[in-house]
């Protein structure tokens, strides 16, 4: 399907999550890559931050965006893998109200094209949380290109029919009654 180009796009308001115990900020290509392809897509990077591999600080971040009216948004990356110690899953799926059942299965398939059986070490998610959209990618720049370019680009496109996440912060039209 295709964005129907005669609707205007809405601007989201976006964050982004690392989480990794051992990046730095100078080291966050995968970040980077994430804020610089919203603001490429029209989107506008509200919030930005790094944390370690903790659940515990995963939700005290991620709950802060998640109250704040002005994220609609968040990108986490990072934490996903299959470890002992990973946390991202654990510590995301308890703040959600609602869970995009598809998304992670859609990821995994996508990524099973690209790079085989080990797409089955991706726990990629995607939910609602307040009225936010949170999605939760791996941390590999590769991975997030992947899910940005195969789902979350026409998924965050309001022109994008049939449907996609983003009409629902679309301001109202004006009614034409008294």
């Amino acid at each position: 399907m295709k964005a129907d180009p005669t609707l205007p796009p809405v601007t989201l308001r976006c964050a982004v999550l690392t989480i990794s115990s051992r990046r730095t900020a100078a080291e966050d290509t995968t970040g980077d890559y994430l804020a610089a392809v919203l603001g490429e897509a029209g989107h506008t990077l509200h919030a930005r931050a790094l944390c370690p591999d903790d659940r515990y600080q995963i939700r005290r971040i991620l709950s802060d965006w998640i109250a704040d009216p002005a994220v609609q948004v968040i990108l986490c990356n990072g934490g996903t893998g299959f470890s002992h110690g990973k946390s991202t899953i654990p510590a995301v799926t308890p703040l959600l109200d609602q869970v995009v059942p598809g998304f992670g299965e859609l990821f995994r398939h996508l990524s099973w094209l690209d790079i085989g059986a080990s797409a089955l070490q991706s726990d990629a998610l995607g939910g609602t949380a307040n009225d936010t959209l949170v999605f939760c990618l791996p941390g590999s720049t590769g991975a997030c290109r992947l899910a940005w370019e195969k789902i979350l680009l026409s998924q965050l496109d309001s022109r994008q029919r049939p449907c996609n996440f983003a009409s629902a912060y679309r301001a109202p039209t004006a009614s034409t009654e008294p």
